[in-house]
């Protein structure tokens, strides 16, 4: 098996912005059993911390900078600068430039043009999450847009991405990836996915879309895989946490949790039917 990497079109990378750097680490840790690591140079300003469960990347962390606290995500690419201007041409709006993140890689912000921030990231040092789908690392980023058939044509044309109906959503499908996988990083992913009843292309799934509840704002939302939902809700609780809200389904039990700092996640134990 070789390290988990993300071919072009990939969602590949999460960090969270935080007013209070010391307060976030302490909670996400205590939540999820993360340590953290500054890799800002000596004398750099600002601080960037790597999350890391079982000494393996999981995500970034730094000061908001008089923003609010939020999770962002980004999807990789093959060339941030050529990236940039194609995606400006099919409709985004550029909100930070592509610049280079020190010896890791290079990013950029965009919004969409239904008004979700997404960002980008060409690899360099730092490939992106080496460790996905794991109880405290990142499961899945769900887009929640107000107009999802906007969106679809919007990310088609970006990345290449495909959507597919499955019934109890929109799936986003980058076509090979599953291929890519079997290939690296996860060669059972067929095998073991067969096993589940998972919709057809699943193991090319990169991430769904959901219509925004009423006066929610657009943004690419982040889920954490846990091994259980209802034990995690308690300690996010303990930790100073507010849960805005908990669904079952045939597939999940989750949990909407607001950190103490504002910014928004979800807690996913995976339950599918076949268990």
């Amino acid at each position: 098996m070789t390290a988990r990497t993300y071919p072009h079109g990939v969602p590949c990378w999460i960090d969270t912005e935080q007013p209070d750097v010391e307060a976030a680490v302490e909670f996400y840790g205590g939540l999820f059993g993360w340590t953290f690591r500054d890799v800002m140079p000596p004398g750099a300003p600002g601080r960037y911390l790597i999350g890391t469960l079982d000494g393996q990347d999981v995500c970034g962390m730094g000061g908001a900078q008089g923003a609010a606290a939020r999770w962002n995500t980004y999807v990789s690419v093959d060339d941030a600068d050529a990236a940039v201007m194609r995606l400006a041409d099919a409709g985004a709006r550029v909100s930070a430039a592509a610049a280079d993140a020190g010896e890791g890689g290079r990013s950029a912000a965009l919004i969409d043009p239904g008004g979700a921030e997404f960002r980008i990231w060409q690899a360099r040092r730092r490939l992106g999450a080496q460790v996905v789908n794991q109880p405290g690392s990142w499961n899945f980023s769900d887009l929640h847009t107000p107009d999802p058939d906007g969106a679809v044509a919007f990310y088609e044309q970006a990345f290449g991405w495909e959507v597919d109906h499955v019934g109890f959503g929109l799936m986003i499908r980058r076509p090979g990836y599953g291929d890519h996988l079997e290939a690296t990083a996860d060669p059972d992913i067929r095998a073991r996915q067969s096993g589940l009843d998972a919709p057809p292309g699943f193991e090319d799934a990169i991430a769904w879309i959901a219509g925004a509840a009423p006066g929610e704002p657009p943004h690419w939302h982040v889920s954490f895989t846990v091994a259980d939902r209802d034990r995690t809700v308690a300690e996010a609780e303990l930790l100073g946490a507010t849960v805005a809200g908990q669904s079952d389904n045939e597939w999940t039990r989750t949990a909407l949790i607001r950190d103490p700092q504002g910014a928004e996640f979800t807690a996913s134990q995976f339950t599918p039917p076949s268990e």
